[in-house]
């Protein structure tokens, strides 16, 4: 059972905030601790704005949204890191090969593929991105409870 997830992204302004709203509004309360960072963060930046008015849209608030770094030690503190991107994949088992089983592409139930990242992207790159995680959150929820 996975009790502490993390969704990985590059800057932790974009698809990872959307994603983790997602999979925290869709899981009971109290199942499973949901929290985003970013391999190369833009840290301490607020979600894009588009992605904010998206998610928003949705009912969902990351207005709040503050982005942070990703580092050994939150890696090695959750039980399941699902990244939007292969790249991203590496970036943590290659200097962590002990965490290989608990890293996963959040698509792996959709095709298994990257989540391309729509930053500094019009409204319609976020738009793909979002449908893209959508379906990813929906395919990891049996997974999580």
């Amino acid at each position: 059972m996975f009790k502490r997830v993390l969704v990985l992204c590059t800057g932790n302004i974009c698809r990872s905030p959307m994603a983790e709203a997602m999979l925290r509004e869709a899981l009971r309360p109290g199942t499973v601790q949901v929290e985003s960072a970013g391999t190369a963060a833009l840290v301490d930046a607020p979600a894009a704005a588009i992605a904010v008015q998206l998610m928003a849209e949705r009912g969902l608030d990351i207005s709040t949204h503050v982005a942070r770094q990703a580092t050994g030690d939150l890696l090695a503190r959750v039980d399941l890191i699902l990244v939007l991107e292969g790249v991203h994949f590496r970036w943590v088992v290659d200097p962590f090969p002990a965490l290989r089983g608990r890293v996963f592409r959040l698509s792996r139930w959709n095709g298994d593929n990257d989540i391309r990242d729509p930053y500094q992207q019009p409204r319609a790159a976020f738009e793909q991105a979002l449908r893209e995680i959508e379906a990813g959150v929906a395919g990891w929820l049996p997974k999580l409870g």
